[in-house]
């Protein structure tokens, strides 16, 4: 008989217990997962904003860039401290994975360098709604522990602070250049 589960694993079996049988959850939190695979739904929705707004193309590039980042220092991250994905038996693992290393999730990581890109390209907190779903999501789907979430949002807000910082300094130095 498998020991109970302890810890992080515990906290993913009260996750899953509580909500994966839901109606529509699973389905959800699967189409948030292919969405956010290698940060490709952040690329195209980046690359869209870069084609209808032309004037904001610095801005939507930003978007693009931290998305592709993000997802970058994350796979970079689970090279380094090579974590495996959870694998109690209590876990029920939701989704495939195109890797057996978990710290920290790339789906959270480049979700919210994406997110807070988005919101300040936009000029609106609303794309931020989409952070807590996605990171949720990874704990219903039993791919990731809770600390593969929590620190994936802080390297993706990290990162999303980089690329507006650069952003922000390429834009003015464009705009100083321009003026001479």
């Amino acid at each position: 008989m498998p020991e109970s589960p302890r810890g992080e694993d515990a906290a993913l079996v009260a996750v899953q217990s509580a909500l994966a049988d839901r109606p529509g959850v699973l389905a959800g939190a699967r189409a948030l997962s292919h969405f956010g695979e290698h940060s490709a739904g952040w690329l195209a929705v980046a690359a869209l904003g870069w084609l209808l707004q032309p004037r904001r193309r610095p801005a939507w590039l930003a978007v693009g860039l931290g998305a592709f980042g993000a997802h970058a220092a994350a796979v970079v991250i689970k090279r380094l401290v090579r974590r495996k994905r959870p694998h109690h038996p209590a876990i029920a693992v939701n989704v495939g994975t195109p890797s057996a290393l978990s710290f920290p999730s790339a789906h959270a990581t480049s979700t919210t360098a994406a997110s807070l890109l988005l919101a300040r390209t936009i000029g609106s907190p609303l794309p931020l709604a989409v952070v807590p779903p996605m990171a949720l999501s990874r704990l219903v789907l039993g791919v990731h522990y809770p600390t593969d979430v929590l620190t994936g949002v802080m390297v993706g807000a990290a990162v999303a602070q980089t690329v507006d910082t650069i952003a922000q300094r390429a834009t003015f130095g464009h705009a100083r250049s321009r003026r001479i």
